[in-house]
C-alpha cells in the first residue's frame, strides 16, 4: 500500500465534472484507489463516494492505493490534484 498527502489547489474543489474526469483516469488501474478526507474514505472509482467527501479548495486529502500498479495510480491522482483539477492555478 502506498499513500500521499495532497492539498487541493483549484478554486472550487472537487465538483461532479472534475470527479467524473478523475474516475476516468483511475478506472484504467487495477489497484484499489481511495481518497481520504479527515476520517472519511471514498473509493476513487465511485462518483457518489468522491462527492460525499465534499472536497473544497485548500483542503488536505490523502490518496491511497493498493495493488500491482499502486505507485503509478497514486502518482497520476496526485498530479491531477496538483494541476488544479484541470483549472488554471
Amino acid at each position: 500500500m502506498i499513500s500521499r498527502e495532497v492539498i487541493v489547489k483549484n478554486g472550487a474543489g472537487l465538483d461532479s465534472k472534475q470527479a467524473a474526469f478523475l474516475i476516468q483516469k483511475v478506472s484504467n488501474f487495477k489497484s484499489s484507489i481511495y481518497v481520504e478526507k479527515d476520517e472519511r474514505k471514498a473509493n476513487a472509482k465511485s462518483l457518489l463516494g468522491l462527492l460525499s467527501l465534499s472536497i473544497a479548495s485548500g483542503m488536505k486529502i490523502v490518496i491511497r492505493a493498493e495493488g500491482e500498479d499502486e505507485e503509478l495510480a497514486v502518482q497520476e491522482v496526485e498530479e491531477y490534484f496538483n494541476s488544479g483539477l484541470g483549472e488554471a492555478i
